[in-house]
């Protein structure tokens, strides 16, 4: 059950201790449910997808939160456009979110709390920080968290005074005491959606919602805090500042923050119009494609999405269900048969050292070779590579599917008149009894006909089998 993970706030690896023996709380900041799930966010939750998925096979008692930002700037602005209730909007989203991930293979989090939800222990904490003076009331109505009085703040990010002065704006109609200074209480406008408190009539910061469903959901110290590459500043340190200083003790023992996804080597950006959601990817690639493109990178490395690199993940992923074609019925080894094999220890190794599923895939790709050697002269031995290949790919959420499924799926940019699988097999079945006729011009004709439409036929002694191209 030994793993070493790499933590943000020591910026190293470490051996991993839990707070518990056997258990781990974690706590990844999850999606402001204002538009459709993007690629960046996708990376995000199949990496800590894959991170639970290994750490229960382990044997470790996971309890995974994931929130739901469902009140914020974005959202509010996002449905005064659309002329709709703000909790129209983010239920919408939230429902779409939920299928892309079903689509994705991304198992659902223990918990799922939502900011809305908690605004009773947010005005707690907030009250909390304003009677030790780590929070003052503006004149403006807003609340604000006092950094200088927290003497770690920059931990996390490593960053110095300089340096947060610099990255520090204040708005017009701010009235803080200094720039670094972040709002936890926003005084609501006329018409504006707002609950009650001390401070009068208004909503929370993004900050402190995190702050108040962390101590909720997994008490005052956790073992685990994860998230995207861009929170590290200023969302997590100021969520440190906000929970160590009320809480007076560590938030998380270890921080982990998932890698950027760059589109075409530029970063993904609304602005350089290279945004692509989840969805409108998955009209186009098989969503296995995508998950075998994001798994195949290690989580904290920057990964570049384009057509090329989801091309090269098709063919990738099509090099292992052809070797499992045929094994269909084959079940997946459990962790103890899967420790006791040389891939499988390889693969665990990888794994254990700081979750590194892009080195993880060597000793599979190395079964895929063995399994193709060994279909014809030892079987047996072939089942057993393919229980350890689907043991394998199960941690990855991948290779579950049936082959001819993946194999025969529609292709990666549906043409209009594409044939269809029965289309396929009925002119498969024509061509086989040409054959049978001796009109060999007729069957290459057929085949020539299907390679045109982008489908590939492979003959041998058992019949014939098909996949597009």
């Amino acid at each position: 059950m030994n793993f070493t993970l790499y933590n943000t706030l020591k910026r190293s690896k470490e051996s991993f201790r839990p707070l518990k023996d056997k258990h781990i709380n974690m706590y990844v900041c999850g999606m402001t449910v204002y538009d459709y799930c993007h690629i960046g966010h996708a990376r995000l939750l199949v990496a800590f997808d894959v991170i639970t998925r290994f750490l229960r096979a382990q044997g470790w008692q996971v309890n995974y939160v994931r929130n739901i930002t469902d009140i914020d700037d974005k959202i509010l602005n996002r449905a005064r456009e659309n002329g709709e209730a703000f909790e129209s909007l983010s239920e919408r989203f939230i429902a779409a979110m939920h299928e892309d991930e079903a689509k994705l293979n991304i198992l659902r989090p223990d918990a799922e709390p939502r900011a809305t939800a908690h605004i009773h222990e947010i005005i707690q904490l907030i009250e909390v920080l304003h009677t030790k003076d780590y929070a003052y009331r503006a004149e403006n109505g807003d609340v604000y968290y006092r950094v200088s009085k927290f003497a770690d703040y920059g931990k996390l990010s490593n960053k110095n005074s300089e340096e947060l002065l610099a990255g520090a704006r204040i708005a017009v109609e701010e009235q803080k005491h200094d720039p670094r200074d972040f709002v936890l209480w926003k005084s609501a406008k006329p018409g504006e959606v707002s609950w009650p408190s001390p401070w009068g009539p208004g909503r929370p910061g993004w900050h402190i919602e995190c702050s108040a469903m962390t101590k909720a959901c997994l008490g005052e110290t956790m073992d685990i805090h994860g998230g995207g590459p861009d929170l590290p500043f200023p969302h997590h340190e100021n969520e440190i500042a906000q929970s160590e200083a009320a809480n007076g003790c560590t938030l998380a023992n270890y921080w982990m923050h998932a890698g950027a996804v760059r589109i075409d080597g530029e970063k993904m950006s609304k602005s350089l119009n290279n945004f692509f959601t989840v969805r409108d990817v998955l009209k186009q690639y098989h969503p296995e494609i995508v998950r075998f493109l994001l798994v195949s990178c290690h989580y904290r490395s920057p990964i570049n999405y384009s057509e090329e690199n989801l091309l090269e993940a098709k063919t990738g992923l099509e090099r292992f269900y052809f070797a499992l074609r045929g094994y269909e019925k084959v079940a997946p080894q459990n962790w103890q048969q899967l420790g006791e094999t040389e891939a499988g220890k390889k693969f665990i190794d990888a794994m254990s050292d700081d979750f590194n599923s892009r080195l993880a895939l060597v000793p599979m790709y190395e079964l895929i070779r063995d399994i193709n050697q060994l279909k014809a002269s030892d079987n047996q031995a072939a089942e057993q590579a393919v229980a350890s290949l689907k043991a394998m790919g199960g941690i990855l959420g991948i290779l579950q599917a049936d082959p001819n499924q993946v194999l025969q799926g529609s292709s990666a940019s549906k043409q209009e008149g594409e044939l269809s699988a029965a289309d396929i097999e009925q002119m498969i079945e024509q061509r086989h009894q040409a054959k049978l006729a001796k009109n060999y011009g007729l069957a290459d004709q057929i085949r020539e006909q299907l390679t045109a439409a982008g489908v590939v036929l492979e003959d041998s002694r058992s019949g014939t089998t098909w996949r597009r191209q």
